[in-house]
């Protein structure tokens, strides 16, 4: 099926996967996250032209015209209207909303969290995407005290939100975000036990802490809400590796095995894709740095991701956007999410 084929059929395949979850047959459903159009999020702050949105509205629409079916993202506004004029929009159309939250690291943070859980509840989420870090582990913390610290501070933020979100009755899904191994996410999960906190699964955020990928998946799934879809290609380099987001189906990662892990733990989960189209990230693991924070790993994980990367070259060119025209890479960046999200209608099936 071409592109043309695929967009004349989908107004018939929404509406019989519509009919399907009517008829209580679980399904999973398939929309864009914000860091998939990271490009065009940067042009938008810095007021270039040629951008197709400007915000969470106007995203939504965009997202939809792509073929998804909702997005993740953040309100990005305290205003109540706002977040009417989302859930008026999804529910319009059928679609759906997942937000995204900033964590509270103190009780002094608590009341605006939980206005925006508040906001977010009113914008038709059930579940919202949070992050402990923003950085990667190997770049931010340069001892194991400091990761130690930090983990600490990760735990009495879910202890602090917690309440609060079983008051609203919003789901948190953390992400796996380059900053805590599989392990060390799920134990974190175990400790907590809360219908209201899980994981939202990055399906590719892991080989940077040189976890084997389908292990991350089957470690995760048990406490999975959200998906982060994306599909990684690695190639050496002179410190270790480069990683790099790809076209879904075109990359190492088992996507059958993964989708199906993921759907047997949550048959209704939702998949964003989340395809970033920059230049490949560079994972230092010949460094002595990089194993700061897990010293013990060095043994027992770097030989196996070596040959990982060893036994799996590209099949094609990774994205690369330095020096291009910011026209181009808002292009690329479209043509990138209009080809995942087709591939994701194709083959996530109902």
């Amino acid at each position: 099926m071409n592109r043309r084929t695929f967009a004349a059929a989908l107004p018939a395949l929404l509406k019989a996967r519509s009919l399907l979850a009517a008829a209580g047959a679980p399904r999973a459903r398939l929309g864009l996250c914000t860091f998939s159009c990271h490009q065009h999020w940067k042009a938008v702050a810095a007021k270039q032209s040629g951008v197709k949105f400007s915000d969470t509205e106007s995203f939504y629409r965009y997202a939809r015209e792509l073929g998804a079916e909702g997005v993740q993202t953040s309100l990005r506004s305290q205003d109540a209207a706002v977040a009417r004029r989302i859930r008026e929009l999804v529910d319009r159309d059928g679609g759906y909303y997942e937000g995204e939250l900033r964590l509270p690291k103190s009780k002094g943070d608590l009341p605006a969290f939980e206005t925006d859980v508040r906001l977010s509840r009113e914008a038709g989420a059930g579940v919202a995407r949070a992050v402990f870090m923003g950085g990667r582990r190997y770049e931010v913390f340069k001892t194991l005290e400091e990761f130690t610290r930090f983990h600490a501070e990760a735990r009495r933020s879910l202890t602090l939100a917690e309440p609060i979100l079983r008051r609203h009755r919003l789901k948190l899904a953390v992400e796996n975000h380059k900053d805590h191994t599989m392990e060390e996410l799920a134990r974190l999960m175990g400790e907590f036990r809360s219908e209201w906190i899980g994981v939202l699964v990055d399906t590719g955020n892991n080989l940077a802490l040189l976890d084997e990928p389908h292990a991350v998946i089957e470690t995760l799934a048990p406490f999975a809400l959200s998906v982060h879809l994306k599909d990684m290609a690695v190639q050496p380099d002179a410190k270790g590796f480069l990683l790099s987001e790809v076209p879904l189906g075109t990359g190492l990662l088992d996507l059958p095995r993964v989708i199906s892990t993921l759907r047997r733990a949550n048959p209704g989960i939702v998949f964003n894709l989340e395809m970033a189209t920059r230049d490949p990230l560079n994972v230092p693991c010949l460094t002595d740095g990089f194993w700061a924070t897990f010293p013990a790993r060095r043994a027992s994980h770097l030989a196996a991701a070596l040959e990982r990367v060893k036994s799996n070259p590209p099949t094609q060119p990774p994205p690369q956007m330095a020096g291009k025209p910011v026209a181009v890479q808002l292009a690329e960046e479209e043509a990138n999410n209009r080809h995942d999200l087709d591939w994701m209608h194709r083959n996530i099936r109902p």
